[in-house]
C-alpha cells in the first residue's frame, strides 16, 4: 500500500492533539485514516448506521476514532469539543472529510486549541516508489490522484476527471454555497485551464460569460475554497514595480488543461505549494508561494518566500531553452535566493556561474533539491 507523506505527522500530532485532515476531495485522506485504527474504529456519517453510533454516543471501545464527513452534522464542534474534553489522554480523534472540513472549522473557536489541521494533496513525485523520469511523466499524463493515477490508463483519467468536476460543483459546492446560475459556473469552471499560466482578469472572464464582476470573483473564491483551483498571489518587494491585483491560477487536477507547457508549470505549482503548505502546518512556518510580474510585463513563475522575504526562484520550462530574461533580472535583484530554470524533458543539468542561477531537470529538483531547500 503506498505510503502517504503525512502519515508520520499525522502519528505524531495525535499524541497531543485531535487531528483533522483536509485537502481537495479524492485526495485520498479517508485510505490514510483508515491505517491508524482497526476497521471498527471508522465511523462514515453518511452511513445511517454509524450516524446512529455517532448520535447516541455509542462509539467503538478502540484506542482511536476516526470520524468521517462528521461537519456535516449542525452540531459538530460542540460534538468533538465534548468528546476531546472528556477522553483526553485515553482517545485518540482523527477527523477527515472533504473540503468542507477546512472551510466549515473556521465557522467558530468552540474547538480552538484541541486539534492540528493538515492538508492532503494529491501524489507528486517525492510520493512514489522511485523517482525516475518515467513516473514523472506518469504524473503529468495522469494527474496525481491516487485513484487515476494507480489504474494507469489515459482513458480512465480523463473519465475521471469529468466527473471530479461534475462532483465538486454538484455535491460540494452546490450543497453549502447557493449559485443561481450554476450552469454559467460550471462554464466558468470548464474555461479556466485554458488560462493557467497567466494573470486572470476577472473583467475578462465576466465579459466572456455576461455576468457581473462580482459574481466571477465570488465563483473563483468558492472554487478556491473547495479545493477545485488555488491562486497565487504576486510577490512584490521594494524597488519592484509589481501588478499588485491580478493573481494566477492553478488546478489540483492538471489534466484539465490541454497545453502541455502549461501543464508542466501547473504540475510544478502543485509540487511546491505542497511543499509549502506542509511546512506551515506542521511546522508552524510561514512560507508563501507566488509569482512575480511587473509593470513591464517581466514574469517568473515562481517565488517562495519567507516572512515575505523571498528565498526561492523557479521558472519552468517544457524543455530547455535560453535563460530567462526575466529570471535573470529577479536574480540580479536578490543575489542571495537561490534560482532555478527547471526543464521538464530534453535538458542537461548545469549552473551558470556569471549569473548564479541553476539548470536542472524537474525530475532531479523535484525528487533531490526542493526539500533541501524548503526545510
Amino acid at each position: 500500500m503506498l505510503k502517504r507523506y503525512l502519515e508520520t505527522q499525522i502519528r505524531s500530532d495525535l499524541k497531543e492533539k485531535m487531528v483533522f485532515i483536509g485537502g481537495p476531495r479524492q485526495s485520498g485522506k479517508t485510505t490514510v485514516a483508515k491505517k491508524f485504527g482497526p476497521e471498527d474504529s471508522y465511523l462514515n456519517w453518511d452511513y445511517p448506521k454509524d450516524r446512529e453510533h455517532i448520535l447516541k454516543l455509542n462509539l467503538p471501545s478502540t484506542d482511536i476514532w476516526i470520524l468521517d464527513e462528521i461537519h456535516k452534522y449542525k452540531n459538530w464542534r460542540n460534538l468533538l469539543k465534548g468528546l476531546y474534553d472528556k477522553n483526553k489522554g485515553q482517545k485518540d480523534i482523527l477527523v477527515t472529510g472533504s473540503a468542507r472540513l477546512d472551510l466549515l472549522r473556521r465557522g467558530g473557536d468552540s474547538l480552538q486549541g484541541r486539534y492540528h489541521f493538515l492538508r492532503l494533496y494529491p501524489l507528486t513525485l517525492d510520493e512514489l516508489s522511485s523517482h525516475k523520469q518515467s513516473d514523472l511523466e506518469d504524473l503529468f499524463q495522469l494527474g496525481g490522484f491516487p485513484e487515476p493515477f494507480l489504474l494507469g490508463s489515459k482513458k480512465a483519467s480523463r473519465r475521471w476527471s469529468q466527473e471530479y468536476r461534475s462532483r465538486i460543483l454538484q455535491e460540494d459546492i452546490g450543497s453549502v454555497e447557493l449559485i443561481e446560475d450554476l450552469g454559467k459556473a460550471e462554464l466558468l469552471l470548464i474555461n479556466l485551464p485554458q488560462r493557467v499560466s497567466s494573470p486572470l482578469s476577472v473583467n475578462s472572464l465576466r465579459e466572456d460569460l455576461d455576468v457581473s464582476h462580482r459574481a466571477v470573483s465570488r465563483w473563483l473564491n468558492i472554487f478556491e475554497k473547495f479545493y477545485a483551483i488555488f491562486m497565487l498571489n504576486p510577490f512584490g518587494a521594494k524597488g519592484l514595480r509589481v501588478l499588485k491585483k491580478e493573481k494566477k491560477h492553478y488546478h489540483f487536477d492538471w489534466t484539465v488543461i490541454e497545453n502541455e507547457g502549461a501543464r508542466f508549470e501547473c504540475m510544478m505549482a502543485l509540487h511546491l505549494l505542497k511543499r509549502v503548505h506542509f511546512l506551515n502546518d506542521s511546522e508552524g512556518m510561514d512560507y508563501e508561494l507566488c509569482y512575480f510580474r511587473d509593470s513591464t510585463k517581466r514574469e517568473v513563475d515562481f517565488v517562495v518566500s519567507k516572512k515575505k522575504k523571498p528565498i526561492l526562484f523557479v521558472e519552468a520550462k517544457l524543455s530547455q531553452v535560453s535563460m530567462s530574461p526575466d529570471l535573470r533580472y529577479l536574480k540580479r535583484k536578490f543575489t542571495d535566493v537561490p534560482a532555478y530554470q527547471i526543464h521538464f524533458r530534453d535538458g542537461k543539468d548545469y549552473v551558470n556561474a556569471e549569473e548564479g542561477i541553476e539548470f536542472m531537470s524537474a525530475q532531479r529538483f523535484l525528487s533531490e533539491k526542493l526539500s533541501l531547500i524548503l526545510k
